[in-house]
């Protein structure tokens, strides 16, 4: 990282375990993100294939755009839980950012209107954005969440077209998933790292909503960013993960934890949806060149 760079305003921490063609994407797309200076902490999550390369090579790019770079490599993986707190503790910025590595730029004016969502409110703690499906028409992936009475968790508008009015308006919401959110990092300070309870992954950003919440703030959804996600490329699609069991072990876990909370909230009811079946978006199958919102 070079000391001569600015200290950030905001930190964006990207994760990531092999899968070097999507994170190529992403960080090609990263770059066409309009505020500077910037901050990008890449954790390697001990990839075997050219991650480490890849990292090293965004780095001399990035430094040439105003865009300071720290890189930490895990020698082994550790899971998505805990190489986030480790990335964590070396983000510098006033603004947190998670990113998924299968997440690319739609919205290039991203960082700053999600920044302007926590500026114009002391009290919301994290905002997420609009994640769409990166082949046309671009239906919703997730526009927030909602967690019915019985505990289980609802990406809102999936499957549904981007511009559906309903979808289209900011608006407080129970989670978000942590694809692409932006938190105050005095919030994310004061409630403290992802539980590793829940390692390696599944329901540690839902978790991490809630104990937002508890702790006094509250959680935003931002249509006015759009983002485009593969969708369950960084954990759902890894071999040595056990995905189904993970999603149903910890969402155990979840509702153990959290029962007392959304009990009491004005959720969907259990039978009042059904998870919409959308078909897989490969890499290959995405134009290396995508619409951009301004």
């Amino acid at each position: 990282m070079s000391a001569a760079l600015p200290a950030p305003e905001v930190s964006i921490l990207i994760l990531a375990h092999n899968k070097a063609g999507y994170t190529r994407r992403c960080l090609d797309a990263l770059l066409l993100s309009t505020l500077r200076p910037l901050e990008v902490v890449l954790v390697d999550n001990g990839s075997t294939d050219e991650t480490p390369q890849l990292f090293e090579a965004f780095e001399k790019r990035a430094t040439c755009e105003n865009i300071a770079v720290q890189r930490l490599r895990l020698d082994q993986n550790l899971g998505a839980i805990v190489g986030r707190n480790r990335g964590m503790a070396l983000m510098r910025g006033q603004y947190w950012v998670y990113l998924d590595n299968d997440v690319l730029v739609r919205t290039r004016s991203w960082l700053e209107k999600l920044r302007a969502v926590l500026d114009a409110d002391p009290k919301v703690g994290v905002v997420g954005a609009k994640l769409v499906y990166a082949l046309p028409p671009h239906d919703i992936q997730c526009a927030g969440c909602a967690v019915t009475t019985g505990g289980q968790v609802i990406f809102s508008g999936r499957g549904t077209a981007r511009t559906t009015p309903e979808w289209n308006t900011p608006r407080a919401c129970q989670t978000l998933i942590s694809a692409c959110w932006m938190m105050r990092a005095e919030a994310a300070k004061k409630v403290g790292e992802l539980d590793e309870r829940f390692s390696p992954v599944q329901f540690e950003d839902i978790d991490y909503c809630y104990r937002l919440r508890a702790a006094g703030y509250t959680c935003l959804y931002e249509p006015s960013v759009e983002m485009y996600h593969f969708e369950n490329v960084t954990t759902g699609r890894t071999a040595a993960l056990n995905y189904p069991y993970l999603t149903v072990k910890n969402g155990l876990k979840f509702k153990e934890k959290w029962k007392h909370a959304f009990t009491q909230e004005a959720g969907p009811l259990d039978n009042s949806w059904t998870w919409a079946q959308v078909p897989t978006v490969k890499l290959e199958d995405v134009p290396e060149k995508l619409e951009l919102l301004p």
